[in-house]
């Protein structure tokens, strides 16, 4: 990382601007955080020295601000829910004209065309796991439970639409339950498209996929489990997930994989 650079965090929800700035700190660098009022939990004014906090929507304020704090680069991090950012945001007259400018408003339209401006800003958009390379698993077994040769064939049947839901631009995860697609993943997020499938077929068990899209765009775009994510599954009988090598985040990775052995969950990483 270049000593000249004043990074900028946008921080959404979760743990992940937590953990974004805990290994900036390790490199030495202190990160000033644009804190996303309708996201951010309100304990990052406790790690970072610098908080802003501004609502969707407010691009205008967001450029001001880091411009002000002579930020030239920037990690967005933590999820922003899909539905916010159609249903509650007010946009600035900045991010009013970016949205006339779309011909398509799914997600990865909107939040790409900010990071041009950004960039046109002289403020660069970096890949969000810059400083987290290690937190993105090798492909294999990750937990102590293989799948078994009926979890295999629902994975292998995941794997061909999750990889043709992803060339659509649409959601990373589907949910397969004996051969058959239950659930894909538009707008509501893999927590919410599990607890669907699980109220579609209830009692039965569950098999998920979740992959990264082919131009998958890892500067605001992360595919990411965590501690909360293998407790769903366990509640909602899911005996499986299979996740992308080096290209999926996994949040407190030792408690995710101590979690799933502990419930019979098999984890997988895939290429």
């Amino acid at each position: 990382m270049e000593s000249s650079s004043r990074y900028g965090l946008i921080a959404g929800n979760g743990k992940f601007p937590f953990l974004v700035l805990e290994a900036a700190r390790s490199q030495g660098i202190e990160m000033v955080v644009a804190a996303i009022k309708e996201e951010t939990f309100p304990e990052i004014e406790k790690h970072a020295k610098t908080v802003h906090w501004l609502s969707l929507g407010q691009l205008g304020k967001l450029i001001k601000t880091f411009k002000a704090e002579g930020v030239n680069r920037a990690i967005m991090a933590g999820q922003v829910k899909h539905k916010q950012i159609f249903s509650s945001i007010i946009p600035d007259f900045k991010m009013i004209q970016l949205l006339a400018s779309l011909a398509t408003k799914n997600t990865d339209s909107l939040i790409g065309a900010v990071a041009k401006i950004l960039e046109g800003e002289g403020i660069q958009l970096l890949d969000s796991t810059s400083f987290l390379r290690p937190l993105l698993p090798e492909p294999g077994l990750l937990t102590s439970r293989a799948p078994t040769d009926d979890e295999k064939r629902d994975l292998d049947y995941g794997y061909r639409i999750a990889r043709e839901l992803g060339r659509l631009d649409l959601g990373q995860t589907v949910v397969v339950s004996d051969a058959a697609c239950v659930a894909l993943e538009a707008m509501e997020g893999t927590d919410a498209v599990m607890e669907r499938a699980a109220s579609l077929v209830s009692g039965r068990e569950l098999r998920v996929v979740k992959l990264a899209k082919p131009n998958q765009d890892f500067r605001f775009d992360v595919p990411v489990i965590g501690v909360p994510t293998v407790r769903l599954m366990a509640k909602l009988k899911v005996s499986v997930i299979a996740i992308e090598a080096r290209k999926t985040l996994m949040i407190d990775r030792d408690d995710l994989i101590r979690e799933a052995n502990a419930s019979g969950i098999a984890i997988v990483a895939v290429e």
